[in-house]
């Protein structure tokens, strides 16, 4: 009998173990029911989230066009070293970017005038032009301001080679550029499948002795390609009256190339080729090689947009012409180093000034003058009404003595 009552106690020891391992399962099973729950809970939240987002970005719109410089992918070929040597790839990724523009002119001066028997006569030019952005209504195209000026007629030819009448949207003497505009109405399927937008760079990001590539339509053959280095930046380059900070670089630049684009190792646009120094054919100095200069696409990005929609370049002037009394001139004839006024136009704002001819602009806005583009510097941050602070050096018993003058602008 004893014996039977311990048997039942051991059989009933082990019916409670068996409990306990059961209650262990279920607690993992529990556990890891759990995890699934919340685990999908998440990607189902994050899921609607996307789902969310998609659709409100579908319905946004905005109802008025504006016209913005578009950033097209680049070119995956990027190539290493001071000098570019192989620029194949990257040329063939951009001239489709790049157009040649020929211009008409009439004729207004010479021996017989603008007419000889009663026939106009033109003179024709080149130059070139970088495709830059699209409307709802045109290809837009930006160029020199010195290409397109006074032109009668205009014509852009495509990388097709097929040629259309362009019109101009909008220019900037002071920084030499223009938009033009071929009408997408009047292009073809086969140009616009040919043609593309190019990609904007950063000339700010430019270093000297960086490799770059120079295309355009030199001197009206077609586009042409040229490679060099940046020699220097912030070079002051003065075209027509005007001042400005350009690239320096050794690429071959001709008649024609202007308007074109200044490419990086990348395929990017950091500016347009624009000027060249070179000598006087009958000068027994040495010729002047590989002094091209382009103008930084960072600098006029924002005169850019503003061209293409249209608005002008409302900038902002003094009204005065002359020139600067450099050290040199200064030394020799007594003078303070300035600009000297030797003209003022009638109803600027230096005309309604206490300015006079022959007084000699020391400072603007106290920051001291002794180059063009200290002054133009300036006038490029304001805007037209905006008032400023000339020092100014007069002439008083045979002496030069200062003032202040405030000029609208």
């Amino acid at each position: 009998m004893a014996k039977k009552i311990l048997e039942g106690v051991e059989n009933n020891k082990e019916i409670k173990v068996v409990n306990k391992k059961d209650k262990h399962l279920n607690i993992i099973l529990i556990i890891v029911t759990c995890i699934l729950i919340i685990s999908l809970s998440v990607l189902i939240i994050l899921n609607y989230t996307d789902l969310f987002s998609n659709v409100t970005n579908l319905f946004k719109n905005n109802s008025k066009e504006k016209i913005e410089l578009k950033y097209t992918e680049t070119s995956d070929n990027k190539i290493e070293g001071v000098y570019i040597t192989d620029v194949s790839d990257v040329v063939e990724n951009v001239m489709p970017s790049i157009v040649a523009i020929t211009s008409k002119t009439l004729i207004s001066s010479g021996q017989f005038g603008p007419s000889f028997f009663g026939q106009e006569q033109y003179a024709e030019g080149a130059g070139s032009g970088i495709i830059i952005s699209k409307s709802s209504s045109d290809v837009l195209i930006l160029t020199n301001n010195h290409v397109v000026t006074n032109a009668s007629e205009l014509s852009v030819q495509f990388i097709n080679e097929k040629s259309y009448d362009a019109k101009i949207v909008g220019i900037s003497e002071r920084k030499d550029i223009a938009v033009i505009a071929v009408p997408l109405k009047s292009i073809d399927a086969e140009t616009l499948e040919a043609i593309k937008i190019a990609t904007i760079g950063d000339s700010d990001k430019l270093k000297v002795g960086n490799g770059i590539i120079a295309i355009g339509n030199a001197l009206g053959y077609g586009q042409s390609v040229t490679t060099g280095v940046v020699s220097a930046l912030n070079r002051d380059v003065t075209i027509d009256n005007y001042t400005n900070k350009m690239i320096q670089l050794d690429a071959a630049i001709n008649g024609g190339n202007s308007g074109g684009a200044l490419l990086n190792s990348q395929g990017e646009v950091v500016g347009i080729n624009s000027a060249k120094y070179s000598s006087n054919a009958l000068s027994s100095n040495a010729s002047v090689e590989g002094m091209g200069f382009a103008i930084p696409i960072t600098d006029i990005k924002e005169l850019i947009t503003t061209l293409m929609n249209g608005e002008p370049d409302e900038s902002p002037t003094i009204g005065i012409e002359g020139y600067i009394i450099d050290k040199e001139t200064s030394q020799s004839y007594n003078m303070p180093i300035g600009f000297y006024i030797s003209k003022i136009t009638a109803g600027s704002g230096a005309d309604k000034s206490d300015l006079e001819i022959g007084n000699i602009i020391t400072g603007i806005e106290g920051k001291k003058v002794t180059a063009l583009s200290d002054i133009q510097d300036v006038l490029y941050k304001h805007k037209k009404g905006d008032t400023i602070k000339l020092t100014v050096s007069y002439i008083s018993n045979r002496e030069y003595k200062e003032k202040e003058v405030k000029v609208v602008l």
